[in-house]
């Protein structure tokens, strides 16, 4: 779980002043947004892809919905959303990590999706909308980087339109015991290596492991997103809960 105390916070499993968590995240990003989606496959072996592709076809999304996708990075999620938004919708991708908009917005320009799809440099604990400004609002794979996570779902509560919907996609507490074994194997072990291998980047996607272990297990962040005001709050788990789907709704 998250632990932050009134002046310090956790980077991966080392203590920090809250006001150097946002520049050290900041760096890693930084550092890995080139390669970021190739190194996503050789994390979860490809199925990355699938949990994202699940996450959006739960959605429910409509044509026309105005969507803010946060931690939206490299664009991945924004294109699996504009189909089912379509051209009469818009998508701000929205990240903290400049280095990161930049490399969604070339993809985006590359697919065809630019104006339909928008990139916005912000960050989630103080969006830069008015309140009930969005259908929906997706978080995947970032809302472990945020420093003040509770601070974050506020604001995500605050700029959804009444009836619009929060979903949350991120690493989080295996709850199989002979998959957890290996799954830290896994983490501690091969990633930082793949890491080095393949970004030249060991230290960064030690980060990424440690901040797993550090993000609130599936209940603790159903608890959170109560105490913002979401209501019918759901969990799925994904493979053996690797990875699951936190869905509320602003009523």
């Amino acid at each position: 779980m998250t632990e932050t105390t009134s002046s310090q916070t956790h980077f991966g499993y080392k203590t920090v002043a809250i006001e150097e968590k946002e520049k050290l995240v900041g760096e890693v990003f930084t550092s890995v947004a080139a390669k970021y989606d190739i190194m996503n496959d050789f994390m979860s072996l490809g199925i990355h892809r699938l949990w994202k592709r699940h996450f959006v076809l739960t959605s429910g999304v409509e044509e026309g919905a105005q969507v803010l996708d946060l931690a939206g990075g490299t664009g991945d999620i924004a294109k699996l959303l504009a189909p089912k938004v379509t051209d009469k919708g818009h998508i701000i991708v929205g990240d903290i990590n400049q280095g990161m908009l930049d490399v969604g917005k070339n993809r985006l320009i590359d697919a065809g999706l630019w104006g339909q799809v928008t990139t916005q440099q912000m960050n989630a604990e103080s969006l830069p909308f008015e309140e009930d400004t969005f259908d929906l609002v997706t978080i995947a794979f970032g809302l472990r980087n945020v420093t003040n996570q509770q601070k974050a779902l506020d604001e995500m509560y605050r700029v959804l339109k009444p009836g619009g919907k929060l979903m949350i996609l991120e690493f989080t507490r295996v709850n199989l015991k002979f998959l957890s074994k290996i799954y830290d194997i896994y983490s501690f072990k091969i990633l930082p290596k793949i890491g080095e291998i393949v970004a030249n980047d060991r230290d960064s996607y030690q980060y990424l492991a440690e901040s797993i272990r550090k993000h609130p297990d599936q209940e603790t962040l159903k608890s959170m997103m109560e105490q913002s005001g979401f209501e019918l709050c759901k969990v799925e788990n994904l493979s053996g809960g690797i990875v699951a789907v936190h869905s509320g709704y602003k009523t």
